[in-house]
């Protein structure tokens, strides 16, 4: 069986056997240990589609991961992982000891961990802990680049001879090199590269107000707002706060140089009073027209409307810069009610979602 059909067969399961052909070898682990997960999905039995696979009374979660392991790439390992935990529930993937010991550290599995942390013992939850100090410390690494990148200043059209990769002049080169060009091989020989300048921004004393939701539905914005918190702390000229909150407000601002320690104290879920988070966020804010107040949740109010819209509306009013984020994550892909955030909108917040790289931009942009 060619490569391709056996990706087809694997994707359509047994019932294509007839037209596929059987499976065997790795392959056929490979297709036991999809079905074992996607057997789950209820839908099967409506399309009368479903595959006739291991189950749980044969393949235990831990063997399941080991098999996973051994059979697929790592992207696949960690989609596989992300739909056992977030798809179909299967918790024993952060819960169980020898699963922890061999499960591959992820955004969704840092979120699981999150979740599921209160149900943990205290040998559980060390384990556990790998995962998050794992995946903060990737997310750290990546977003420091972008911020550093925010943060350096935008290239300006003065010639540098400072010969720099991220400051190399395409154009330019190109125009000035034009009478090198050979009809021939259709190529210009570069004899003059050019580069520009950056400009250094001039940054005056700011205020970075991130107050977020910490309900179920808010995991992955809590996390990136915890790492994205950690990267602009101590930046020259910019103060930062972050504030987390559901039917409570919580001051995690002392806890920001450690996003592990911060977001293993999270709790996420509950009810949702924005209004009193963003009254506490404006009591935080020094000088209105040198401060941006980051709100990130899904709109969703549990307490009173009218006073959060008046709150935001003051801040604008008093020139601070307000930014409603219906999520804070790497898909930035978000769900929330439409209509408290055009409300928001109407009374001078910014509205949209953003990726962590995205806000750094943002922030570096109002600072400079």
């Amino acid at each position: 069986m060619s490569d391709g059909m056996e990706r087809w067969r694997l994707v359509l399961g047994s019932p294509a056997d007839g037209c596929a052909g059987g499976l065997g070898g790795d392959a056929l682990d490979r297709d036991a240990a999809l079905a074992w997960l996607y057997e789950r999905d209820e839908g099967l039995d409506q399309r009368d589609v479903r595959r006739s696979g291991s189950g749980d009374s044969v393949l235990r979660v831990v063997d399941w991961l080991d098999d996973v392991h051994r059979l697929f790439p790592r992207r696949t390992i960690e989609r596989l992982e992300r739909d056992a935990v977030e798809t179909y529930g299967i918790t024993e993937v952060v819960t169980d000891p020898g699963v922890l010991e061999r499960v591959e550290p992820s955004v969704a599995l840092l979120r699981a961990v999150m979740r599921t942390k209160h149900l943990m013992n205290p040998a559980v939850l060390a384990m556990a802990r790998r995962i998050v100090e794992a995946v903060v410390r990737d997310l750290v690494a990546r977003l420091a680049r972008e911020v550093r990148r925010s943060f350096t200043g935008a290239r300006s059209r003065r010639r540098s001879n400072f010969k720099q990769a991220r400051n190399f002049d395409f154009r330019g080169t190109i125009r000035a090199n034009l009478a090198h060009y050979e009809p021939r091989t259709r190529r210009i020989s570069i004899e003059e590269p050019r580069f520009t300048s950056r400009t250094r921004k001039h940054l005056d004393s700011w205020q970075l107000v991130l107050v977020v939701d910490q309900s179920g539905s808010m995991a992955g914005s809590v996390i990136h707002s915890a790492v994205t918190a950690a990267c602009l702390w101590n930046l020259p000229g910019l103060k930062t706060h972050l504030v987390a909150f559901d039917t409570q407000v919580v001051d995690l601002t002392s806890d920001v140089t450690d996003p592990v320690e911060l977001l293993m104290k999270v709790q996420l879920g509950g009810g949702t009073d924005i209004a009193k988070a963003m009254a506490y966020a404006a009591g935080l804010v020094e000088t209105p027209r040198r401060s941006i107040v980051v709100l990130i949740t899904d709109f969703y109010e549990g307490g009173d409307e009218r006073r959060l819209v008046r709150v935001v509306r003051d801040l604008a009013a008093q020139g601070a810069q307000v930014l409603g984020l219906a999520a804070l994550d790497e898909e930035a892909a978000p769900a929330y009610d439409r209509d408290m955030a055009q409300r928001l909108a109407n009374v001078g917040a910014h509205v949209g979602a953003m990726t962590p790289g995205e806000l750094a931009e943002f922030v570096a942009e109002r600072m400079g």
